[in-house]
């Protein structure tokens, strides 16, 4: 199989810009909400190339915008979850999550119209601290996971986590992992997949890597958030290990993204798995 016949995940957070930014959802009150300015913008960017994608879309922002998510399903774009709070797993008790993640499916059923079948926690925070979080996904009826960060980080990560899709937790049915994506240079994983990375790295070495690991007969993932194609939502002070990824080179993110769009095949995350 050539690299060109490939088909990527394509992955949105639909998050708004503060809520990716660890501040606590009790304290989100008073922020410029953006995400319905963002959110159409970044759907026509898709709509312009004809590409369809998978929305994680957080719990808070569809019980705020309800409308969004039913352009985003009808636009024919697949609605999974990104939990309801934005809160990372691993500082969550297994009942609050099991708790959150069921209310979060009911409202994206109800007004997606149909069974949601993909999750992604925020901040990718399924750790080795909470991997008890596979089993609570399993028994809610969730098919594909798509948390784990093969990489090191503050935030996250499973350094020595498989790095292509593979059965985290037994079925029946079985539920698939998604990680995403890292490109492995002199033995260790870059990740290279969207977000802050796609910001900071030359456009050139994100191209370079998604073509390596296709022309290997791999399928990757790649994520972004609407606030990256939003260069003037608010500036507000923040710990500068935040500041330094979230408000870096977010001029240059709608043409990168374009640019992407037109290099390499792609399709939602249910599609490239085959989950049904």
């Amino acid at each position: 199989m050539t690299a060109h016949a490939i088909v990527n995940a394509l992955t949105i957070d639909f998050e708004d810009w503060y809520q990716g930014l660890e501040i606590p959802h009790t304290d989100w009150g008073g922020f410029e909400d953006r995400i319905e300015v963002s959110g159409r913008r970044l759907l026509a960017v898709l709509a312009e190339a004809g590409v369809h994608a998978t929305f994680f879309v957080l719990g808070r922002v569809a019980e705020r915008h309800p409308e969004l998510v039913g352009e985003i399903a009808a636009a024919g774009h697949e609605v999974a979850t990104h939990g309801w709070s934005h809160t990372m797993i691993y500082r969550m008790e297994p009942d609050v999550f099991r708790d959150e993640l069921q209310r979060s499916l009911r409202l994206l059923e109800e007004l997606g119209g149909r069974s949601v079948l993909g999750h992604r926690a925020p901040f990718f925070s399924i750790t080795r601290q909470s991997l008890w979080a596979l089993d609570i996904l399993r028994e809610a009826g969730i098919r594909y996971d798509s948390s784990v960060y093969p990489v090191l980080n503050y935030r996250y990560g499973i350094e020595d986590a498989p790095r292509w899709p593979y059965a985290i937790a037994e079925g029946p049915p079985p539920l698939l992992e998604f990680p995403i994506t890292t490109w492995r240079v002199l033995g260790r994983n870059l990740p290279v997949a969207g977000g802050a990375y796609f910001r900071i790295y030359p456009y050139a070495l994100t191209r370079t890597a998604f073509r390596s690991i296709n022309r290997a007969g791999h399928a990757a993932v790649f994520y972004l958030h609407p606030w990256e194609i939003d260069p003037g939502h608010p500036r507000i002070r923040v710990p500068r290990r935040i500041a330094a990824t979230h408000y870096v080179n977010l001029g240059r993110t709608e043409g990168r993204l374009r640019r992407l769009l037109g290099d390499f095949r792609f399709a939602p995350m249910v599609e490239v798995l085959g989950v049904r």
